[in-house]
């Protein structure tokens, strides 16, 4: 009896695993369900085939019964062909569901390419039916007349469908239109033209086609707000005051170096020759004493001299001022 109890047991659990494997690969429930939808299917050829190609049937059946309700005809053999090339067939059908409920011309290998593109398809026919603001940073530029101002823009953009592969993002878009208000800042004569008038920087820089080679389609650019910055053009011209300041200090610093250069020198200059002139007095009374010998020069040819020298004496004594005459006096 035990024996015969172990091997029914073993018949029961091989049955059980037989079942759960048969209808792993044979989903009953699936193919009734797209039966009754309106889906024809073969359990063999499509719903096993699935499964050995290793392809999620509810996946693929799902999405297939949601086209054929909305009224889209789509082929097994491409909705498999999407999601093994890493598709996201939910996201696609969906998109197109949308699409033709929007009245957008919008075809199956269209909104797969878009999907492997790494875009999302369904977002994007949705941006098409309700267009999306995306709000710039804080943009600052300068008028003309010096005067710093802060914008910031609101732009309304619509998806295109068509440019959606390869076309340029939102990045590109928010590059370009900044750039727009700061080139039309920039040539504006003064600040106040833009404060009284704010639209004629979204009508110039909406007439740029700045959406060209992007993946949206710009419907409008609206000025939020515009700020006063601060005053660029006085602080450049006292930056400039302050450089031009700088380098006139070092002019008249080198200028003021070389004249102490030029004053050491002559001092030098003139202490050579006064050391000069000690030297050469010192040799008078040598020069006086070989005159004597030599009978050159005689008594009262001396005494005429001393005489000479004593008025000479006096004479500068008299000339020299006041005060070097004290100097002279105390030294």
């Amino acid at each position: 009896m035990d024996a015969v109890s172990g091997v029914s047991i073993l018949i029961i659990i091989g049955a059980v695993f037989f079942l759960l494997l048969f209808f792993y690969f044979v989903p009953i429930g699936l193919f009734i369900t797209a039966y009754f939808s309106g889906v024809r299917l073969k359990i063999f050829k499509d719903l096993v085939g699935m499964r050995l190609r290793k392809v999620s049937p509810p996946v693929i059946v799902r999405s297939q019964i949601s086209a054929t309700k909305a009224g889209i005809d789509l082929e097994t053999p491409l909705l498999e062909a999407h999601y093994l090339a890493g598709g996201n067939v939910i996201k696609v059908v969906n998109a197109l569901i949308s699409a033709n409920k929007a009245n957008l011309s919008l075809s199956f290998e269209k909104a797969a390419a878009i999907d492997l593109a790494g875009r999302d398809v369904l977002e994007a026919v949705k941006m098409s039916v309700l267009p999306k603001v995306i709000e710039t940073p804080l943009v600052a530029a300068v008028a003309k007349d010096g005067i710093q101002l802060k914008a910031i823009a609101r732009i309304t953009v619509r998806a295109n469908i068509e440019r959606l592969v390869g076309g340029a993002g939102e990045a590109t878009i928010l590059a370009r239109v900044g750039e727009g208000i700061v080139s039309t800042i920039g040539s504006s004569d003064t600040h106040k033209a833009v404060l009284e008038n704010p639209d004629s920087i979204s009508k110039v820089v909406l007439s740029k086609g700045l959406d060209s080679g992007t993946a949206f389609e710009i419907l409008s650019i609206d000025i939020a707000d515009v700020d006063v910055g601060t005053n660029i053009g006085a602080i450049l011209q006292t930056d400039q005051a302050e450089a031009d300041l700088k380098v006139a200090r070092a002019k008249a610093e080198e200028r003021r170096a070389a004249a102490v250069a030029t004053e050491q020198e002559m001092k030098a200059r003139v202490a050579e020759m006064r050391a000069k002139v000690v030297e050469a007095e010192a040799e008078i009374p040598k020069a006086i004493s070989e005159a004597f010998r030599a009978g050159n020069l005689g008594i009262m040819d001396y005494y005429n001299l001393r005489n000479i020298q004593a008025d000479t004496d006096m004479r500068n004594t008299i000339a020299k001022p006041e005060d070097k005459k004290d100097k002279d006096q105390n030294g």
